[in-house]
């Protein structure tokens, strides 16, 4: 836990709010505030129906104390971060309560996965269902407490909604295969398990429903059907082909697939299945089928099973503990300190690429200076990983792998956030609004400056072909737009050009963007008419 928290509050601190993810969740959790308006989360002025409430709470909760800022909400994260894998920990050893070796390995495979960390700096939902998940499955292990039970459950719907049944629902319906309380009395176990998620279910509803009537109609329909059933028959949102997820997988759980004693541990696996590992099948493989089969798709959906798939992978490693026990042989890790080895030879080569090549992508030029210093840890290691006593080969991968990824994000923060920093045109929107100019984003607005610029007021959306209509009905006003490239009009005229991503920002004046714009129609026409 002090390895974990020491790279995640470093990581956390080393660059602002990361687009889109976190500077919508603030943008959310700020119009909330700004309005006092704690019943219906909005975004840019409408009812927000995607998401429900706690993790907006917690951010208001801390702002009541210290004020509005973005250091509360980081910290938040961590600590929701902090509690999952505490109650991952805690999961396994109720699980695994006769065999506290196998409980052991658990929170280090699980510190040691890259995806989950880094997807944990962003001010998201998933890690605080993560949490609600582990609590409600820990609840619901051993000598089930079945209060404990529906208060998770009730936190975690509060969190992301109904999915949070779905991650317990199998666990629950499947008791009597794992679960020796579930087998002495099944009808106590269905009867006050059933309560429990009605409880729960409750807490939801006693937010949703005056919510709904609060919003409206439409905020009200989706929240109600659109969120739920229109994810699972025909998402709206992230549709992705029936076996999308499988190959997402290894991303998931590098590096333990590169680690050749997990091959061995599961190809080895055998005997019979004891209710340890029946629980966690049961928690893990029913509900990663039903994600395939549900129509919206994201990897970090998948964030709450992991510690199930981290307990079953400790089993097959505890299988191996009598012949590990005794030393075994070294330098097993091979693969993945070559990965390390590979990765940091990239990275110090970075500087030559850099000073021979006639053109360079912008990534090797924003990061050369600072990456022969990561390759230097990322060689550190390499060895780390090969070195020591083969007993503690996990625990060194573990750590190894975790001061790797923070390493790369620090290099990420370092060299390459300025493409994703969204504080200078922040800057100048503040402003704007200020001196009581109107703003409009062409394209879609994820709320991305509204935390950032403390807007009160909504960006209006636009596209390119309206700019010449709203430069006209707004002449005070101000435009972002998102173009691949800049050409030489906008640096001499626009309020600000700044990288995003792969492309660029420009805030300009609804007059002087107009004009540039029939100055550019014109001159196309011209050399078409020449053609």
């Amino acid at each position: 836990m002090a390895l974990w928290l020491s790279a995640a509050l470093w990581a956390i601190f080393q660059h602002g709010p990361l687009p889109l993810y976190s500077t919508r969740t603030l943008g959310v959790a700020w119009e909330m505030w700004n309005h006092a308006e704690f019943l219906v989360p909005h975004i840019n002025g409408q009812p927000y129906s995607h998401k429900v409430p706690l993790l907006f709470w917690l951010i208001h909760a801390g702002w009541a104390v210290g004020g509005v800022n973005d250091v509360w909400p980081r910290v938040l994260q961590v600590m929701i971060g902090a509690g999952w894998l505490a109650m991952a920990a805690r999961l396994a050893r109720r699980v695994y309560a006769g065999k506290p070796s196998a409980a052991h390995l658990v929170p280090w495979l699980l510190i040691a996965l890259p995806y989950p960390f880094l997807f944990g700096l962003q001010i998201m939902y998933e890690v605080l269902l993560a949490l609600c998940v582990a609590a409600a499955l820990c609840a619901l292990t051993g000598r089930p407490r079945w209060g404990w039970f529906a208060l998770a459950v009730g936190a975690g719907l509060l969190a992301k909604g109904p999915v949070m049944l779905l991650h317990v629902v199998f666990p629950w319906l499947l008791g009597p295969w794992w679960s020796e309380a579930a087998r002495a009395d099944r009808r106590r176990w269905y009867g006050l398990g059933g309560v429990a998620l009605a409880a729960g279910t409750a807490l939801l509803l006693a937010w949703a429903i005056p919510a709904g009537f609060a919003g409206g109609d439409d905020y009200r329909r989706e929240l109600f059907f659109m969120q739920t059933a229109g994810r699972v028959v025909d998402s709206f949102d992230h549709a992705r082909p029936l076996l999308w997820y499988l190959p997402m997988l290894g991303v998931l759980i590098l590096p333990w697939i590169a680690w050749p004693r997990v091959w061995r541990a599961v190809a080895s696996a055998r005997g019979p299945v004891n209710d340890s590992e029946r629980f966690a099948i049961a928690w893990v493989v029913p509900t990663f089928a039903v994600f395939c089969l549900v129509s919206g798709k994201q990897v970090y959906y998948l964030l709450p099973l992991l510690p199930g798939a981290m307990m079953l992978l400790a089993a097959a490693l505890h299988r191996q503990q009598a012949r590990v026990a005794g030393g075994g042989r070294r330098w097993r890790a091979w693969p993945i300190a070559l990965g390390l080895l590979g990765a940091g030879g990239v990275l110090a080569v970075l500087p030559i690429w850099r000073a021979h090549a006639l053109e360079v992508p912008h990534w090797v030029a924003d990061a050369y200076a600072v990456a022969p210093w990561v390759a230097v840890v990322f060689a550190a290691l390499s060895l780390v990983v090969l070195l020591g006593s083969p007993s503690r080969e996990l625990q060194r991968v573990a750590a190894a792998t975790l001061v790797a990824t923070t390493a790369a994000h620090t290099l990420f923060a370092s060299a390459l956030f300025h493409h994703f920093d969204l504080r200078p045109v922040a800057a100048v929107l503040a402003r704007a609004e200020a001196n009581g100019q109107a703003i409009a984003n062409v394209g879609r607005y994820e709320a991305q400056f509204h935390f950032l610029a403390r807007l009160n007021r909504p960006v209006e959306t636009i596209e390119e072909y309206g700019i010449s209509t709203w430069a006209t009905a707004h002449p005070d006003g101000v435009i972002v737009r998102y173009p691949e490239r800049s050409d030489e009009t906008a640096a001499r005229n626009a309020l600000l050009v700044q990288p995003f991503r792969s492309r660029r920002i420009e805030v300009w004046n609804a007059p002087a963007l107009a004009a540039a714009q029939r100055s550019g129609d014109a001159e196309k026409d011209s050399s078409n008419q020449g053609e």
